[in-house]
């Protein structure tokens, strides 16, 4: 099978020979494309045509190089490149994407009931850091019981390395990782092994360095809307169809020539789109009425907003917008219970961090309308009880979450070591799909931090920045204090961050890695078949320091998680009759169920009458 999603834009192969290049331009009046080939330099003028484009049919066989001028000063790349070798300054290539035979016809995807996912960094995933050396490792992830990999994102961003939300050029895979090709592989094999794929995009911003646009196409942002990034990407502003179709080929592009099973938007609550339908619906329903017609397609959302419009079901159960969510509320719930941090956001989570997190796990959003005090008291989020537990993704650690400590330090380094292994169990045993962040899966002593490769100039701004933003933090109060954050334009600080996997040969990261492929295995097996058709949520309740949550599965039996946080034992209370799952650190006793200090414990109740 060979696959090629039709663009309007950029490079495409004409049937009958030859390339037609495509630009929208509507800031200048002439554009003209620089071909380079082995006789040389050729230089062709576009035709204008209607509506701000600027379009020529040329003799350049995939491989050739290619820049636009806009300007006798200025040569850019093309901002629909399919591929850019020489990184976001340099010339475009001619791709052919049917050029790649794929092997997967039988693909379907996997429903998202049976999703446990697994988000990675290209880059420091592997001592290569490459989409080859990724694919090596696919067969270990389904060992263990991973049935989707979500990487970050790949859209090629300035330098040799970066977390990837610094992308330019959103059609184009990032060269340091490999070719257009060694990425289809990637996910080529990936669903040889009955993994999903997804991808992290970022549709709320370009990065600050490599991005063209302003200089030739001003309509592409809308300075009515001010973001932390300058003017907003134009989503609802004069001209904004060709912005908004920009970005909705994009996602089809990834899914239908990449064969992703699947899209992370990022900071859609950053995004901002006045206009109805949101662009966020729109590239849902794109998805639906195309590639999502033939297989299964998910869409998840980042949005601090916690917009639980976005992830109704309709009567029958299907999904209407976005599958899921990215539930930050469960983790800080969780970090605050296990490090007793209440710094910045953790704040809104330090009163009863408990029973915040029994919300989460029964409900979804703990913020569900009521005030946030870090978001200025102003309420956040909207009521989200009564949407399945599939609508969140669950985690203790993402990119995010670690990358975002000056340290990069993981939660496991950081926690109570009697109370992280219970959650742990009640993260991968609760009906929510849950997420690891690389390495976790060995509890990984690799920290992940903030890296990127920018100019000299912008590089200086980024690092002071960095440090300064942890100024307002106690341990880094003094200058000497902030120095020690680690830069992140060294290549040294991307080294740091790559794992280790000879780290699994030691006893403790062993036994973690046994412990997470035991409880995968279990959620397999006795968890996942029972999900397909979970209505609402659950409920729950806080007796002293053990967290008691209750759901009705799809097949109508019940699930009980009751999980100990303090550090004393808890006396034996009521056990429901059923199969006892999973025990850790507890025990039946009598009519009940004993917990020490960090035992959980899962029942699985069998369906009434």
């Amino acid at each position: 099978m060979r696959h090629a999603h039709p663009m309007p834009f950029g490079a495409s192969l004409q049937p009958g020979g030859g390339t037609r290049f495509r630009l929208w331009a509507p800031g200048v009046a002439q554009v003209d494309l620089e071909l380079e080939g082995k006789a040389g330099r050729a230089r062709l003028a576009l035709d204008p045509a209607p509506d701000g484009w600027h379009e020529v049919t040329a003799e350049a066989s995939p491989g050739t190089r290619y820049r636009f001028r806009v300007g006798e000063s200025l040569a850019v790349p093309d901002p629909a490149a399919r591929f850019a070798p020489q990184d976001v300054h340099g010339p475009s290539e001619v791709i052919d994407p049917r050029a790649y035979d794929w092997r997967d016809e039988g693909w379907r995807g996997r429903p998202w009931h049976e999703a446990v996912l697994y988000e990675l960094h290209v880059g420091a995933f592997t001592p290569e850091g490459t989409f080859a050396a990724a694919r090596a490792r696919l067969p270990e992830l389904a060992a263990l019981g991973i049935t989707a990999i979500e990487l970050m994102p790949v859209a090629d961003f300035p330098g040799a390395r970066n977390w990837g939300y610094d992308g330019v050029l959103p059609f184009a895979p990032d060269a340091s990782y490999g070719r257009p090709e060694d990425l289809k592989a990637l996910v080529d094999d990936a669903h040889a092994l009955g993994l999903m794929v997804l991808l992290d995009v970022v549709y709320n911003h370009f990065g600050p360095e490599g991005n063209y646009l302003h200089a030739y196409c001003p309509e592409f942002f809308n300075p009515a809307h001010h973001t932390p990034w300058g003017a907003a990407i134009n989503f609802d502003g004069p001209d904004n169809a060709t912005v908004r179709a920009y970005c909705i080929h994009n996602a089809l592009y990834w899914i239908g020539e990449f064969r992703f099973d699947g899209l992370r938007l990022d900071a859609v609550h950053a995004i901002r789109d006045d206009s109805s339908p949101h662009i966020v619906e729109s590239i849902a329903q794109a998805l639906r009425e195309g590639p999502g017609r033939e297989r299964a397609v998910h869409l998840v959302l980042e949005n601090e907003a916690n917009q639980a419009r976005y992830l109704a079901r309709d009567a029958a159960g299907r999904v209407r917008c976005a599958t899921a969510q990215w539930n930050d509320d469960v983790h800080h719930a969780w970090h605050v219970l296990l490090t007793g941090e209440t710094d910045g956001y953790y704040a809104d989570y330090a009163e009863a961090p408990l029973a915040r997190l029994g919300r989460a796990l029964a409900e979804g959003f703990v913020y569900q309308g009521e005030p946030s005090a870090f978001s200025g008291g102003r309420p956040r989020g909207e009521p989200s009880a009564g949407l399945p537990p599939q609508a969140f993704i669950h985690f203790t650690q993402t990119h995010d979450q670690v990358g975002n400590r000056a340290m990069g330090e993981r939660l496991h380094a950081q926690s109570d070591p009697l109370l992280e292994p219970a959650a742990l169990a009640c993260l991968l045993l609760a009906p929510q799909p849950p997420m690891l962040f690389m390495g976790e899966e060995w509890a990984a002593s690799t920290p992940f931090l903030f890296f990127c490769d920018f100019g000299p100039e912008l590089a200086e701004a980024v690092t002071q920045g960095r440090r300064g933003e942890f100024g307002r933090f106690a341990a880094f109060a003094d200058p000497q204090a902030q120095a020690r954050i680690p830069d992140p334009n060294l290549a040294a600080t991307f080294e740091a961050s790559k794992l280790k996997r000879e780290e699994c040969q030691r006893a403790t990261h062993r036994e973690r890695l046994a412990r997470v492929a035991a409880l995968l295995a279990l959620r397999a097996k006795e968890i996942v078949p029972r999900l397909a058709g979970m209505g609402g949520g659950g409920r729950f309740a806080v007796a002293g320091d053990v967290l008691h949550v209750h759901w009705t599965l799809g097949d109508a039996s019940r699930l009980h998680l009751f999980a100990n946080f303090g550090r004393t034992d808890a006396a034996p209370r009521p056990a429901p009759a059923g199969a006892r799952l999973h025990l850790h650190a507890a025990r039946d006793a009598g009519e009940g169920l004993a917990l020490d200090a960090g035992g959980v414990a899962c029942v699985l109740e069998p369906a009434r009458g």
